[in-house]
């Protein structure tokens, strides 16, 4: 009988998708042996996860037995599968995917050369749980110095006294902070830091507290933000959070409309920065 949510069509055809992908040197054989067609063999798949070449057999021909999670887990490291085709395989084997250990902390290095590319946009990149993991030059004259200060911009928010009511921008961009922490939290449930800034954020704001008692979840939205700065002065500009898909990272851009006297700011700014 089939398993509810098991299909067995799709999971065959996956697995004989993804193995045929495969070159020998990938998982560390030799490439020396002649294959009539390309990617791994049956056998070859079926021994790197610890299974009978028959069981492997049966599911990419769609009449195998229900995979159990264990399977599932063997295959996905056999198959060198990313995240996402990982989570794609236990759902068409009818298992709901295993969680995320935790937030992605490392900034690839494309990222990076990105943001130090935005000469003239304030730029960082934060983790799922919002704590700083890299800035541009022009970022750091808003994000401080995170050697010496707080690296959570989430604890950093709620430190800092309430948007005045007439501020609707500021209030959605708590709000929206919030909700998209919320939405962080229940993709990482055994995420330990995400546990203890939720309960330290709890105890001692109320502000947090009552937003957080909303339950709303919610990824960000574009919001136009108007500060004034110790050093730079009054400043208006859009504030962008565009997620990273691959490391559910978010990269925070400050964007300026083109002649604005904010635009014009950044510009001086970063020529003094680079002199």
């Amino acid at each position: 009988m089939t398993a509810p949510g098991l299909r067995r069509d799709e999971l065959a055809t996956f697995l004989r998708t993804r193995r045929a992908r495969l070159r020998p040197a990938d998982i560390g054989l030799p490439d020396g042996v002649r294959r009539r067609t390309p990617g791994l063999r049956r056998q070859e798949v079926a021994q790197l996860a610890g299974l009978s070449v028959d069981y492997y057999v049966r599911l990419e021909q769609g009449r195998g037995p229900h995979p159990s999670r264990q399977v599932l887990a063997a295959l996905a490291r056999a198959l060198v599968l990313t995240r996402d085709e990982r989570e794609y395989l236990f759902r068409v084997a009818g298992q709901s995917p295993p969680p995320v250990p935790g937030p992605s902390r490392e900034v690839a290095p494309g990222l990076r050369h990105l943001i130090d590319a935005m000469t003239e946009t304030p730029a960082y990149v934060v983790d799922a749980k919002y704590d700083v993991l890299a800035v541009n030059r022009l970022a750091a004259h808003f994000v401080g110095d995170l050697s010496a200060g707080e690296r959570n911009m989430i604890r950093w928010m709620f430190r800092q006294p309430a948007p005045r009511p007439d501020d609707p921008e500021m209030l959605r961009f708590v709000r929206d902070s919030v909700a998209d922490l919320r939405a962080a939290y229940g993709r990482y449930p055994g995420d330990r830091g995400l546990a203890e800034l939720v309960t330290e954020l709890l105890g001692v704001s109320p502000r947090f507290a009552a937003l957080w008692a909303e339950h709303d979840v919610a990824e960000r939205r574009p919001v136009v933000k108007r500060v004034t700065h110790a050093e730079l002065g009054p400043l208006e500009f859009e504030c962008r959070v565009l997620l990273v898909p691959e490391t559910d990272q978010r990269l925070i851009v400050y964007t300026a409309a083109p002649g604005s006297p904010t635009r014009e700011v950044f510009r001086r700014l970063a020529d003094r920065v680079d002199s």
